[in-house]
C-alpha cells in the first residue's frame, strides 16, 4: 500500500494520532542528535573533539542529521500551511508596498532563530515555496546566521557593549538593505521552477483544487520526499566541505595582511571569511585571538559576518534551489554590504 493509500485509510483519530506521534519522534531525534553523535565520535571512536579530525567528524554527522530533520519538519509544515493560501495571495499580502516592512520583519525573525548559514537554508526553501517575496526571504537568510543571541552574548562578554550594539545594528542593516535591493532586482527567474510548485499525486495543485486534511498531509509528505530527493547530494557535499574546513583559518596570514594600517584589510578579511564555515560561537575565539594581535574591530566584524552569513557549503546547498546567477548576485550584494560595514567601523572606532 502506498503512502497516499495509507493516509486515506486512516480515521480522523488515527490521522491526528499519527501526526502527533511523528512530531514527538522528530522532536526526540532533534534533541538527542548532538549527544548521540558526541558519544559515537568521542567515546566509541575515541576521537578528540578539540582536534581537527574529531571536530570535523562530529560536525559532519551532527549537521547532516540536523539539517535533514529541519528540512523534513519545515517543508512539511510549510506545505500544509501553503495549501490554505495560494502563492498569489501570499505574495500580494507580503509584497508590493509592504516589501520593505517585510524585509525588516524577516530580518527580525532571523535574529531570534539561531541558525547557522546552512541550517537557515530549509527555512529559506519553505518561505520561497510559500510565495514570500524573494528579497524578503533573503533578508531572513542573511540575518539568521549573522545576528543571533549566541553571537550577541559572546561579543558582549568579550568586547563590551559598544562593539555589540554596532554589530547588531550593522547586521540588521546589511540584512534589510541587501534583501530589499535583491528584491528590487526581480530575480525570481533564477529560482529553480520546482520550488514554486506544490504537487499532489504528481499533479501541480492550483486554486481550483478542493483539498481536505488527508490531501494536505499527503502533499506535505510528497513535498518532503521530492525536495530531499533533489537536494540530498548537495546537502552531503556542502556539509562534508564544511567539515573539512570547520574551525580552520590562516591566523598568521590574517594578522599579517589584514592587520592595522593595511588598506585592503577588510577586503582580505571578507575574502578569507567567505569560504570558511562556522557559527558565531565557533568563530568568536578566533576573533578574540586576532583582536589580541592588533587586528582592528571593523575588520574583525567584517570577517565574522562573512564567515557566518556567507559560506561555500551554504552556496552548495542553495545551488539546488537557486541558479548560479542569483547565488553570485546574492554573494556580491551581501559581501559589498559587509565590506562597507568593516571600513565604516574602522573609520569610526578604529581598533
Amino acid at each position: 500500500m502506498s503512502v497516499a493509500e495509507r493516509i486515506r485509510a486512516r480515521t480522523p483519530l488515527r490521522r491526528w494520532a499519527g501526526l502527533a506521534g511523528a512530531a514527538v519522534v522528530w522532536f526526540v531525534l532533534y534533541l538527542v542528535n548532538e549527544p548521540f553523535w558526541t558519544w559515537i565520535v568521542r567515546d566509541l571512536a575515541g576521537l578528540d573533539l578539540t582536534g581537527r579530525l574529531g571536530s570535523g567528524a562530529l560536525f559532519f554527522v551532527y549537521d547532516s542529521v540536523k539539517i535533514g530533520l529541519l528540512l523534513i519538519g519545515i517543508i512539511f509544515a510549510v506545505t500544509v500551511l501553503r495549501s490554505f493560501m495560494s502563492v498569489e495571495r501570499t505574495r500580494a499580502l507580503l509584497g508590493g508596498r509592504r516589501e520593505g516592512v517585510g524585509n525588516v520583519m524577516a530580518a527580525g525573525l532571523g535574529v531570534i532563530t539561531p541558525f547557522c548559514s546552512c541550517s537557515a537554508v530549509p527555512a529559506f526553501i519553505g518561505f520561497v515555496a510559500a510565495g514570500v517575496p524573494l528579497g524578503v526571504t533573503l533578508s531572513f537568510l542573511i540575518a539568521s546566521p549573522l545576528v543571533n543571541e549566541v553571537a550577541i552574548a559572546l561579543l558582549f562578554g568579550m568586547f563590551g557593549l559598544g562593539p555589540t550594539v554596532l554589530y547588531i545594528g550593522a547586521g540588521l542593516v546589511v540584512a534589510v538593505l541587501a534583501g530589499f535591493l535583491l528584491g528590487r532586482l526581480h530575480l525570481e527567474r533564477w529560482v529553480e521552477p520546482f520550488v514554486f510548485e506544490t504537487r499532489l499525486g504528481g499533479q501541480v495543485v492550483d486554486a481550483s483544487f478542493a483539498l481536505d486534511w488527508d490531501d494536505r498531509i499527503q502533499m506535505g509528505v510528497e513535498e518532503v520526499v521530492s525536495i530531499l530527493r533533489r537536494i540530498w547530494p548537495y546537502l552531503l557535499v556542502g556539509i562534508g566541505l564544511g567539515a573539512v574546513i570547520h574551525g580552520w583559518a590562516p591566523e598568521e596570514f590574517f594578522a599579517r595582511y589584514a592587520g592595522a594600517g593595511k588598506p585592503f584589510a577588510v577586503l582580505v578579511a571578507v575574502g578569507i571569511g567567505i569560504p570558511l564555515y562556522s557559527n558565531a560561537a565557533g568563530v568568536m575565539p578566533l576573533v578574540q585571538a586576532l583582536h589580541d594581535k592588533g587586528v582592528p574591530m571593523g575588520t574583525l566584524l567584517a570577517f565574522m559576518m562573512a564567515v557566518v552569513a556567507l559560506s561555500l557549503p551554504e552556496m552548495i546547498l542553495l545551488r539546488r534551489v537557486l541558479k548560479p546567477q542569483l547565488i553570485a548576485t546574492f554573494i556580491a550584494v551581501t559581501g559589498a554590504g559587509i565590506v562597507a560595514v568593516g571600513y565604516l567601523f574602522n573609520a569610526v572606532i578604529g581598533s
